[in-house]
C-alpha cells in the first residue's frame, strides 16, 4: 500500500471520530493506493480473485461496486468534513473477466456544498479499458 497516501488519510481523519482507515473490507480486498493528486483524485488497485466471480466467470457486479466505495469513500475524506455514502448510481460496460489479474478505480469529485459531495468513479480492466462508471453522492455528518 501506498504509505504517503494512507498517511495523509491518516491525518485528515478527526479526532475522536471513531473512523478506521483504512476500513477493514478494504484490506480484505487487497486494496492498494496507487495514485493521488492532490485535491482532485484518488486511485486504487484491486486484485480480481476467484472467489469474486459470478456463474459466467467475471467479477460479480457487487465487489465492483465495493471497490468503488472503497476509493470514494476515502477521497471524499480527503476532499471534505466527514461524510458518509448515500447513493451509488453504476453503469456496467464490459465485463472483468478472469484473464484480469487486476482493475483500478479513479475517483474524482464533482460537486460539493455544505451539506453534500458527489464523485465520479472510473473502474478500469487490466488493459485499462473503461469497465464500469459511477456517480456516487455522500452526505457530510454534522456531528460525529
Amino acid at each position: 500500500m501506498n504509505n504517503e497516501i494512507m498517511s495523509k488519510l491518516l491525518e485528515l481523519i478527526p479526532a475522536g471520530s471513531g473512523m478506521e482507515l483504512p476500513p477493514k473490507v478494504f484490506d480484505d480486498m487487497d486494496g492498494e493506493f496507487i495514485e493521488y493528486i492532490e485535491g482532485e483524485s484518488l486511485t486504487a488497485r484491486f486484485p480480481n480473485k476467484e472467489r469474486y466471480m459470478n456463474p459466467f466467470c467475471c467479477m460479480q457486479g457487487g465487489i465492483i461496486v465495493a471497490a468503488i466505495d472503497n476509493t470514494v469513500s476515502p477521497l471524499s475524506y480527503l476532499l471534505a468534513p466527514p461524510n458518509v455514502t448515500k447513493e451509488i448510481s453504476t453503469n456496467f460496460k464490459r465485463p472483468i473477466n478472469e484473464t484480469d489479474r487486476y482493475i483500478d478505480v479513479k475517483a474524482t469529485m464533482v460537486e460539493q456544498t455544505s451539506s453534500h459531495i458527489v464523485l465520479n468513479a472510473e473502474v478500469r480492466n487490466e488493459q485499462g479499458k473503461l469497465a464500469a462508471k459511477a456517480i456516487v453522492k455522500c452526505v457530510i455528518v454534522k456531528e460525529l
